[in-house]
C-alpha cells in the first residue's frame, strides 16, 4: 500500500504543469531554478546518505556496490541518449524535437522511479519515504518543463496534461513490478539500491547541476549553491529522524 500510494502521488505530480499557466514567465523561471538546485541536492543526498549506506549495511562487497552504481549511472546515460530523455527546466525547450518521444522517454523514466520506490519500501518504510521525497523534489521541475514541451510540440493544454499523466502512471506499474521482483528474487534489492544511487547521481551531476552552473551572477549563483546544500541537508535531517540519532 505504501508503494502504490507513493507511486500514485508521484504520478499525480504530472498535473503540476498546470501551475505554469498561472505564473508569470520570469517568476516561473526563478522558481524552477530554485527547485532544480533543491532537487539536485536531494538526489545527491538520497544517493550518498540513504541508498548507498543501506546497500553497505546488507553485507554486499564494496566492489559489487560500486559496480552496480556504475551500471545505474551508465544505464541512465543510455536512456537519455537513446530516448532523447532530457529534463527541461523552462517553459519552452528546444531539446525535445518530438513530443511523443518525450512522452515515451518519461514513461520509461517513471517506470524506473517506481522500481526504485518499491525497492526502498521493501527494505524499510523510512527509506521508502525518503526516496519518494527525493524523487518528488526532482519530479516537480521536470513535470512543469515536460508540460511546456508537450504544448510547444503541438498538444493542446488539456491533452498535454492528460498524456503527461498517462506517462506518469508507469511509476505505479514499476512500483508493483518492483515489489514482486523483490519478493521472488532476493538479489534484486542488492542490485536496485546501488543502481538507483547511480541513477540519482547521474541526474544530479550531469543534468541538474550543469543547469544551476549556468548562472553568471555571483549573488544568484551563491543562492543557488545554498539551495543545493539545503537539499543535501534535508536528506540528512530525514535520516536523523528516521534512525533517531
Amino acid at each position: 500500500m505504501w508503494i502504490i500510494a507513493s507511486t500514485f502521488f508521484v504520478s499525480i505530480l504530472s498535473f503540476v504543469g498546470v501551475l505554469a499557466l498561472s505564473i508569470k514567465e520570469k517568476l516561473l523561471e526563478k522558481i524552477l531554478f530554485s527547485l532544480v538546485g533543491l532537487s539536485a541536492g536531494a538526489l545527491m543526498g538520497g544517493a550518498f546518505l540513504h541508498l548507498l549506506p543501506e546497500s553497505m549495511g546488507r553485507g554486499i562487497a564494496a566492489y559489487d556496490i560500486c559496480s552496480y552504481v556504475l551500471v545505474g549511472f551508465v544505464f541512465f546515460f543510455l536512456i537519455e541518449k537513446i530516448l532523447h530523455w532530457r529534463h527541461c527546466h523552462k517553459e519552452h525547450c528546444q531539446v525535445h524535437t518530438f513530443a511523443y518521444m518525450n512522452l515515451f522517454g518519461d514513461a520509461v523514466h517513471n517506470f524506473v522511479d517506481g522500481l526504485i520506490i518499491a525497492a526502498s519500501f521493501v527494505i524499510d518504510i523510512h527509506l521508502g519515504i525518503v526516496t519518494t521525497i527525493a524523487i518528488i523534489l526532482h519530479e516537480i521541475p521536470q513535470e512543469i518543463g515536460d508540460f511546456g514541451v508537450l504544448v510547444y510540440g503541438g498538444f493542446t493544454r488539456l491533452k498535454a496534461l492528460f498524456y503527461n499523466f498517462l506517462s506518469a502512471l508507469t511509476a505505479i506499474i514499476g512500483g508493483i513490478f518492483g515489489y514482486y521482483l523483490s519478493g521472488y528474487v532476493g538479489i534484486s534489492l542488492t542490485v536496485l539500491l546501488p543502481f538507483a544511487a547511480g541513477g540519482f547521481i547521474y541526474i544530479s551531476a550531469s543534468d541538474l547541476i550543469p543547469e544551476i552552473r549556468k548562472e553568471t551572477n555571483t549573488k544568484k549563483a551563491l543562492c543557488n549553491f545554498a539551495v543545493f546544500v539545503l537539499g543535501i541537508l534535508l536528506m540528512h535531517v530525514l535520516k536523523f529522524f528516521a534512525h533517531g540519532h
